[in-house]
């Protein structure tokens, strides 16, 4: 899938996976050493997300609805919890400095099409 923030023209990724089963929930980026920089995972149906087991930070973007920004943790390290964003339907989690580059802040509008 490829993301992009349409209110700002700017792409976010274009190698996006989405975790749509029990298991790629469950499991999300934890078997991962790193993300590339054009890689991303989306998450449906999640207001939070955990980085127990990680091995590296990520950036994650919130959306609601709409496609709406509604949420934004930058550089979530490793064994640390997100805040709760309870207007959200699915999150991206990206490497971090995707939303500082991609200039994505609240509210933006986001795009997701099929690569």
């Amino acid at each position: 899938m490829r993301i992009e923030n349409k209110t700002k023209g700017t792409v976010i990724a274009v190698e996006a996976s989405l975790a749509g089963t029990f298991l790629s929930r469950l499991l999300g980026l934890i078997p991962k050493k790193s993300l590339r920089l054009n890689e991303a995972l989306l998450i449906p149906r999640c207001q939070s997300i955990h980085m127990f087991f990680m091995r590296f930070p990520i950036d994650a973007i919130f959306v609601g609805g709409e496609n709406r920004v509604v949420g934004l943790t930058q550089n979530l390290k490793p064994f640390t919890l997100s805040p709760v964003f309870w207007r959200a339907s699915f999150v991206i989690e990206l490497p971090v400095g995707k939303i500082k580059s991609s200039g994505t802040s609240y509210g933006d509008v986001i795009e997701i099409r099929e690569a």
